[in-house]
């Protein structure tokens, strides 16, 4: 792989236009109301996971529609007192996995709910109403024609109710939730930091789902190719589709958060190219008066869409750490 967007100088400063649907802050909150008739309904289950120092809760909550959403709650085996949760969104077309798979944040003292994405995960399908319209191959463009059809309104509603899922646990303290996750995963997290006025931390790495405009053009790689497959394909649909992918777009949700961040991206990545994570990172917090202090990116030069790895997990821990003064143990 090699350096193909924007040098980082430009990258720091780039903060493009958005052309955002006039009706933008209303379609989502018409989603999230109209989705309060349906209870939380959350359950967990405890498991065996195998592992000394880690409890493990199956649990099911009541996503978009109610559709029973599932996830992972890993607590630490010793703790007192409520936990602050860090709440983890997956990639694309992953699926939750086995408990022992993710341990980290459990490891280090906090509650870790790890959300099931709807239909891409084993075991929480997804009761798609689009599922008739015409669709690319993959997720990014089943129900694209009509943003009250598309399947992120589905899967963002679900982050928002998961964030509320997993306030009802005992073992959490509801006023110190962060939200995190990878690629799709962060795409999400930026979407319900938009979305969840009183998180406390966001931790989006290498960010998916953000500037469409850009995304969808500067790459030929899955799953962005999904849409520029799509308008090859219907190319009287390609002003439908922008206009709908523009009510998802994770840089306008950014600007309307309001909790501190820490931002990832790898320069070299193809996949989510740089320029669209340091979109959301610039326009992070616009409207929701974040301050730059509270503002913080780490980019990796030579890194494509694996991002910092590792060594960005130790950031994280370190950030986080900080901002909360330590997990309560």
């Amino acid at each position: 792989m090699a350096l193909f967007d924007l040098p980082l100088d430009e990258l720091e400063r780039y903060r493009p236009v958005l052309d955002e649907p006039e009706d933008f802050d209303a379609f989502w909150r018409e989603t999230l109301d109209g989705q309060r008739d349906f209870a939380p309904a959350v359950t967990f289950e405890p498991v065996h996971n195998g592992l000394a120092t880690i409890d493990t809760y199956d649990v099911t909550f009541a996503g978009y529609g109610g559709h029973p959403v599932r996830g992972w709650l890993q607590l630490p085996a010793t703790r007192s007192g409520p936990l602050p949760a860090v709440v983890e969104y997956l990639g694309y077309g992953s699926g939750r996995g086995a408990p022992h798979e993710k341990r980290l944040w459990a490891c280090a003292g906090y509650a870790h709910f790890v959300m099931d994405t709807r239909g891409q995960g084993a075991e929480t399908p997804d009761p798609d109403p689009a599922s008739g319209d015409i669709a690319a191959p993959g997720f990014l463009t089943r129900g694209v024609l009509d943003p009250r059809r598309y399947f992120y309104r589905r899967v963002y509603t679900d982050a928002v109710r998961a964030v509320a899922a997993v306030r009802t646990h005992p073992s959490v303290d509801p006023t110190r939730v962060v939200v995190t996750g990878t690629s799709q995963g962060g795409g999400i997290a930026l979407a319900a930091a938009g979305l969840v006025p009183d998180l406390v931390a966001v931790m989006p790495d290498v960010p998916f789902l953000c500037h469409f405009p850009r995304s969808t053009t500067i790459t030929d790689k899955p799953p962005y190719a999904e849409v520029t497959r799509f308008v090859k394909l219907h190319r009287e649909h390609a002003g439908t589709v922008a206009r709908t992918l523009a009510y998802f777009d994770g840089v306008s949700l950014a600007r309307r958060a309001n909790a501190p961040t820490l931002f990832s991206v790898g320069l070299m990545d193809h996949i989510c190219p740089p320029s669209t994570g340091y979109a959301a990172f610039n326009h992070y917090g616009a409207e929701g008066g974040v301050d730059q202090a509270d503002k913080h990116i780490r980019a990796y030069p030579f890194n494509d869409h694996e991002g910092g790895g590792p060594t960005h997990e130790v950031v994280k821990l370190d950030w986080l750490a900080k901002r909360l003064d330590g997990p309560a143990r």
